[in-house]
């Protein structure tokens, strides 16, 4: 395993632009719940109307406080958020690509971040359209309401417009993969795969790309480097060759 370490330490000095894409992994290994462990019974496409979040506010807060909140204020950033926070501040990573909502990076000190299905620092009033560019609001310990029509407010990437959910995803998802086209080196920890296809086209030919993952992923078959490992440990390893 040494060896593989001192081969990602290697790849990571050679490249110019290196680019983590981060999955679910990386969270739930810190507190963060699936959003269905939270919903229980209730259906996913109820609980994200208009209808239900009017009647329900803090019946939805409460789902989204179990879910994601708690892990994202009380228990915060873990080992592999701040790992590559110091990274991206040693000029080492040039910036994150992530599939999660939980503003973690962020928090983390990440600066450079893109998440490419939207987050808790992108919401919208469900009454007026109002929006709302800060995951702070959520970190009341009540369902954050529009300033302007007192409406509740979600995250635009739960919004029931399907134009604008779809419009904000586009431009999230085109601003990862512009990111990881330019990439000389992508290190992928803790996801499967998820929307993969979208950007894995347009890497450059001669682009590595480092898996960290103790599970087997589709990413097995095109690693340069696969590393069955937490990506804690490897990234404590990395930092302190």
């Amino acid at each position: 395993m040494e060896n593989k370490y001192s081969q990602l330490k290697e790849y990571m000095d050679q490249a110019d632009k290196t680019v983590a894409v981060t999955g679910a992994g990386i969270s739930y290994l810190y507190g963060m719940r699936r959003l269905k462990q939270s919903v229980g019974r209730l259906n996913a496409g109820r609980i994200f109307s208009a209808s239900y979040i009017r009647k329900n506010p803090e019946e939805f807060y409460k789902i989204m406080k179990d879910a994601f909140l708690d892990a994202t204020f009380i228990k915060g950033p873990g080992p592999v958020h701040k790992q590559l926070a110091m990274l991206e501040k040693q000029g080492k990573i040039y910036g994150i690509v992530t599939q999660n909502l939980d503003c973690l990076h962020t928090i983390a000190g990440s600066e450079n971040v893109v998440e490419f299905q939207g987050s808790f620092r992108d919401n919208i009033c469900i009454e007026c359209g109002n929006r709302y560019y800060d995951y702070r609001i959520w970190n009341q310990g009540h369902m954050p309401r529009c300033e302007k029509c007192g409406a509740p407010l979600m995250p635009t990437s739960f919004y029931m417009n399907a134009e604008i959910r779809g419009k904000v995803a586009g431009e999230s998802m085109k601003r990862a993969v512009d990111m990881i086209s330019e990439a000389d080196l992508v290190i992928v920890i803790g996801t499967t795969g998820f929307r993969s296809d979208e950007y894995l086209s347009r890497m450059k030919a001669d682009t590595k790309l480092v898996q960290i993952n103790p599970s087997v992923t589709e990413f097995d078959r095109i690693a340069d480097l696969n590393i069955r490992a937490d990506a804690a440990e490897v990234f404590d390893a990395v930092l302190n060759k």
